[in-house]
């Protein structure tokens, strides 16, 4: 039999609707006789195609090419030159993606076409570099230690009147936002604005991307989502599609969103907090629950959390992988800066959350929205899972601000920094393995060149005149 369709109460599981042949009937008969399919690139990035019904028939069971150089290049299509694992050196071959059917969804906004996502198993045997496979790998390691888990994730974003062709056009200066001035949790902002939210909460859901909140964050333009928790797989998957859906239904509606980790200075960032709990193999029981422990915290949460904690500052490239990204991670703005745990806190990494049996879990709040969230998922899990491992022990919640809690190490200030200590981590390697963290290395240490080389507006203003 099929694995499910989609996890969670939105999508039946396959058993129940016959056999595969079910599914690739539903895609005949559809109106359109074309497919959209998809992989996941390594900065999170859908990378995709239409695919002619038959077409897409035989790939199911034979899969089918697309070009590597999906994963040769950078997130503006600039190729790598310091991969090995392909590049002009290969010729950029076809690699192979194989069609995972549990991702089955439609798209409301193209009339209901059906879609799908892919592993990218490559165009070189035995090096894997597909974020969905290294989360399948770690989740693999879950389950041969008695594990499931579930996971939620959060995204901040700033939304402005402008298109793709106006920002470029303004030099990405002078972009005016979708409403003025900081008014977090507005229900005004939410009724100026009332046929974009409607059709971001009834699309995403129609995409399989249902929202359990959705409102108005302090900042121009600014809002708050969390997608409904599922299986960690699904959640990831269901991230990258909420990101990619919002910019689809924006653009209906003559509106840009933006997904970086913090586009203005005097602005807070915008976030992509991972909530996440541990599961006995049949998932139900949570394992992060003991309650008659402190705080309802399980032994095992701890270990968790202490593992998540010891391996942050060499994972930390995984979940933020942006130069960008560590603007975002400064003292005062809503964002950690040192590898710290709390109780309900929100100036630490992770915040532990006591609940029910149910609802007990940790909020890992390093990542951005900028964030590939395959990964980001991939390294709290593996982290945590290797705190269980190790046995590791946590020391006391920091209370208050976790950003003068000097307890926690200062996490790496740039991606330069923060590159350097994931290349030379045992413990990612031994998570991930070596072919994805070299191939990932070499991408980041790309992207620091990228900006190394460029003359940025800081240093005009700084230097033009006076120097």
């Amino acid at each position: 039999m099929l694995p499910p369709v989609a996890y969670g109460d939105y999508f039946a599981p396959v058993e129940e609707l016959g056999e595969q042949e079910r599914i690739l009937a539903a895609v005949r008969a559809a109106a359109s006789d074309h497919v959209k399919v998809a992989v996941v690139d390594i900065d999170g990035v859908l990378r995709g195609k239409y695919l002619d019904v038959e077409k897409f028939v035989s790939s199911v069971a034979q899969g089918f090419g697309f070009c590597d150089v999906v994963f040769g290049w950078d997130a503006n299509d600039q190729c790598y030159d310091n991969t090995s694992y392909t590049g002009w050196h290969s010729g950029y071959p076809d690699g192979e993606v194989r069609i995972d059917l549990a991702t089955h969804r439609t798209i409301p906004w193209e009339d209901g076409r059906h879609f799908f996502l892919g592993d990218y198993v490559g165009s070189t045997p035995g090096v894997e570099v597909c974020p969905r496979l290294v989360l399948k790998s770690v989740l693999q390691r879950a389950k041969e230690a008695g594990y499931s888990s579930k996971v939620g994730l959060e995204f901040e974003w700033f939304n402005f009147l402008e298109s793709p062709a106006s920002v470029h056009a303004k030099g990405f200066r002078g972009m005016e936002p979708l409403t003025p001035g900081m008014f977090g949790y507005s229900v005004v902002r939410q009724t100026h604005n009332q046929p974009f939210f409607d059709a971001l909460l009834r699309d995403l859901r129609g995409f399989g991307v249902p929202l359990e909140g959705l409102h108005c964050e302090t900042g121009p333009g600014v809002f708050e989502a969390a997608v409904i928790y599922s299986g960690a797989l699904e959640a990831a998957d269901r991230g990258v599609l909420f990101k990619a859906g919002v910019k689809e239904i924006a653009h209906r509606f003559g509106i840009l969103p933006s997904f970086m980790a913090r586009w203005n200075t005097a602005l807070p960032g915008c976030s992509g907090h991972v909530h996440q709990s541990l599961w006995t193999a049949d998932g139900e029981r949570n394992v992060f629950f003991d309650g008659d422990a402190d705080w309802r915290m399980s032994p095992r949460a701890r270990s968790y959390v202490a593992g998540v904690l010891h391996l942050l500052p060499e994972l930390l490239a995984l979940v933020a992988p942006t130069v960008n990204s560590y603007k975002r991670l400064v003292d005062g703005f809503w964002a950690p800066t040192r590898a710290t745990w709390g109780i309900d806190n929100r100036t630490v990494a992770c915040r532990f959350i006591p609940g029910t049996d149910r609802s007990t879990r940790l909020e890992f709040r390093v990542p951005g929205a900028d964030v590939n969230p395959h990964l980001a998922v991939a390294a709290s899990l593996g982290a945590g899972l290797w705190g269980i491992e190790h046995g590791l022990e946590l020391d006391e919640p920091t209370s208050g601000s976790g950003y003068t809690d000097e307890r926690g190490a200062r996490l790496p200030r740039t991606l330069a920094e923060a590159t350097e200590r994931l290349h030379g981590s045992a413990a990612a390697r031994e998570l991930f393995g070596d072919a994805f963290v070299d191939h990932f290395v070499a991408t980041r240490e790309w992207e620091w060149r990228q900006y190394c080389d460029a003359v940025t507006d800081w240093e005009l203003a700084r230097y033009f005149e006076i120097i």
